[in-house]
């Protein structure tokens, strides 16, 4: 994708508006748009790798920011920022490479992709969880990893409805773009 004017005046109203969407109250819980950005700036940001990275990492970036306003005037339970935070960071930004991966734009790689992204955050964030404790101190044992995951498991669905929905909404809106605005087709390589 060829960066211009128009191009980061969007970007930058995706990640305001996905994090902006992230903290909005009562939303269920693991429904984001963070995973589909990163599948959706790994596929269109080849040339770019950095804005790849950059647009799900500072949509979550400025969502925990506010989520430490809130919490800090006392109008939210949930922290913004937490120790360990960097293991998440990390994580989304991996979830970039899957979106690489993805050679060419169509609904089965598009699909394969919003599934394989949650699936495989669910399966390395809860590993970390087991392996550093997190909240839950479950034994270091298969057992406990399983408990680990079980623990995590009612959020899975939620991710994967969210990236299928999210990834639907990126990909399409590019596609049309693409397909009903020449002008913009020549901005948009």
């Amino acid at each position: 994708m060829k960066i211009t004017r128009s191009v980061i005046v969007a970007l930058v109203l995706l990640i305001l508006v996905s994090a902006l969407y992230r903290i909005v109250p009562n939303r269920p819980d693991g429904f984001a748009p963070q995973y589909a950005m990163a599948i959706f700036g790994g596929a269109l940001f080849i040339k770019n790798k950095k804005w790849a990275f950059a647009l799900p990492l500072l949509s979550i970036f400025l969502s925990d920011a506010l989520y430490q306003l809130l919490y800090n005037a006392g109008l939210s339970a949930r922290q913004g920022f937490y120790s360990g935070q960097w293991q998440n960071y990390l994580l989304i930004a991996a979830l970039t490479f899957i979106g690489f991966l993805i050679k060419k734009i169509n609904v089965v790689n598009v699909l394969l992709a919003s599934i394989a992204a949650p699936s495989v955050y669910f399966i390395l964030s809860n590993f970390i969880v087991w392996l550093g404790g997190g909240g839950l101190q479950r034994p270091k044992t298969f057992g406990g990893l399983m408990q680990c995951y079980n623990d995590a498991l009612p959020f899975y669905p939620n991710s994967v409805y969210a990236t299928l929905f999210f990834s639907t909404v990126l990909f399409g809106g590019y596609y049309l773009i693409k397909k009903y605005f020449p002008a913009a087709q020549q901005q948009i390589a």
